[in-house]
């Protein structure tokens, strides 16, 4: 069942069928038109052809008065001379309806009611072909043509003729048509499976090209099995690019779990050498305890650090968590994580600074907008310099609104502004593990622009600081 499924679900076998179909129904047609084309020109000649042989018979009918006495040898003799060409019979009818003729003399003296002699005394010449019995039926008026009197129909020549030399050359003709339809169809078979593999053969290629190269295919070497036509051409370049990102995906996959490995086990790590360390120690001092303690302490921290900021990004990944949206003042919102950014600027005598253009209120949702405010401005901070400064300004017009978060800090090198938004990527590793950061930051605040329809952008020079331009929607649209 499951190959006959497989088998109907082709597409070389449709591309074969539709073929076949296009191909071999026009000549089937033909073939019945021409013979019935050739059919009903041989049934119409041969009629004329009888009409013309009656006519001449008809007025020798006149001629010898044989309608008032049929005993004339010669007309006798010639309309059994016509019935047998014909291999038919001949009925001569005169005005009373009264049969004084008949070559097959079995009705003579009879009284004919037929519909077909009764329109041929009205004027109206009947022609009929009995397909069934194969023979043709027509009548023929005589006519009265004696000088000085008007023309009248005096009598009615009924004819069968057969129709068998017709239909002998009808069945020879339909074996020489058979036989090309045979050779046409085999012609038409052989055209569909050359043109339905043609069509298949590049998708063919592709799929044992990438079960050949497996993990290592390649989007360019894709991309040229499928040369042979514009539209297999455009998927193999739509495939070849979804491959790349399929790649990239699975990389930045790999590496976020060996960055998430590696962040969770290093202060596990410490804290194992420090609980390894006290308790070889024996009899230690308090001192030294107490500094073992914090030491873990800060350590559990920031182990707890990471693991929020990864369940932050997860719930932000979860397209199906709805944000709650309310509508609320952004300069207030602003305000408050400077307040709370500000004891950690103070640190490092970095001047923060905050300056609204105008009073905005936007549809936001306000835990995971305030998540990517705080590591933008946060970020400024900590990769500042001493004495540094960091400014945040907030503007707005009809649609938008627009936040931006300078600094005077180290900056960002121009081959890793790409990259600085990837979960766990540093610019300077060793630098941002003493500065304590977990590489989530700018991941987690990009996430949070784009979930409410935003954007981002950063520009930044080595040594003179960076500047990260927000741009949010005021309404959300869902």
């Amino acid at each position: 069942m499951k190959v006959f499924d497989e088998l109907f679900h082709s597409l070389r076998l449709r591309i074969f069928l539709v073929v076949l179909i296009v191909g071999i129904v026009p000549i089937i047609c033909l073939k019945f038109g021409v013979l019935r084309s050739y059919e009903d020109e041989m049934i119409s000649d041969r009629s004329i052809e009888i009409q013309t042989q009656c006519n001449s018979v008809s007025n020798q009918l006149i001629t010898y008065n044989y309608l008032y006495d049929p005993s004339s040898e010669k007309v006798n003799a010639e309309l059994a001379q016509l019935s047998n060409i014909y291999d038919g019979r001949i009925i001569i009818v005169d005005s009373t309806l009264r049969i004084i003729k008949d070559t097959y003399s079995l009705d003579e003296d009879k009284t004919i009611l037929s519909s077909e002699v009764i329109k041929c005394f009205q004027g109206e010449n009947t022609i009929r072909y009995d397909e069934k019995n194969r023979y043709i039926e027509l009548t023929v008026p005589v006519m009265d043509n004696m000088t000085g009197k008007e023309q009248s129909i005096v009598g009615v020549m009924l004819v069968s003729a057969s129709a068998d030399s017709i239909m002998v050359t009808l069945e020879d003709l339909t074996t020489k048509l058979n036989l090309l339809e045979v050779v046409a169809a085999i012609i038409v078979i052989l055209i569909a499976v050359i043109f339905s593999k043609s069509i298949v053969n590049p998708f063919l290629k592709m799929t044992d090209s990438i079960a050949e190269w497996g993990e290592d295919v390649d989007e360019e070497a894709v991309s040229k099995t499928m040369t042979e036509f514009t539209e297999t051409h455009l998927i193999a370049e739509s495939f070849a690019s979804l491959l790349s990102k399929m790649k990239s995906v699975d990389k930045t996959r790999q590496e976020f779990v060996s960055n998430v490995s590696h962040e969770l086990k290093t202060p596990l790590t410490s804290m194992k050498v420090l609980a390894d360390s006290i308790t070889a120690m024996g009899d230690a001092p308090a001192e030294l305890y107490k500094e073992f303690m914090t030491d873990m302490s800060e350590e559990i921290d920031r182990e707890n650090k990471i693991i929020n900021d990864l369940l932050s990004l997860v719930k932000m990944d979860k397209t199906e968590a709805k944000p709650q949206i309310q509508s609320m003042s952004v300069n207030d919102l602003i305000e408050v994580i400077m307040k709370r950014l500000r004891p950690i600027a103070k640190k490092r005598n970095i001047e923060l600074v905050f300056e609204s253009f105008r009073e905005v209120t936007a549809e936001i949702d306000e835990v995971k907008f305030t998540l990517a405010i705080s590591n933008l401005v946060e970020n400024a901070i900590k990769y500042n310099i001493e004495n540094g400064w960091v400014h945040v300004s907030l503007n707005a017009d009809h649609k938008d609104m627009y936040i931006v978060v300078a600094d005077s800090g180290i900056g960002i090198p121009e081959d890793s502004i790409n990259d600085i938004f990837e979960r766990f990527y540093r610019v300077d590793k060793s630098h941002s593990r003493e500065i304590g950061g977990t590489g989530l930051g700018l991941a987690i605040a990009k996430n949070a622009i784009l979930m409410h329809h935003g954007t981002i952008k950063v520009s930044s020079k080595v040594g003179e600081g960076t500047k990260f331009t927000a741009r949010v929607p005021l309404s959300y649209i869902e």
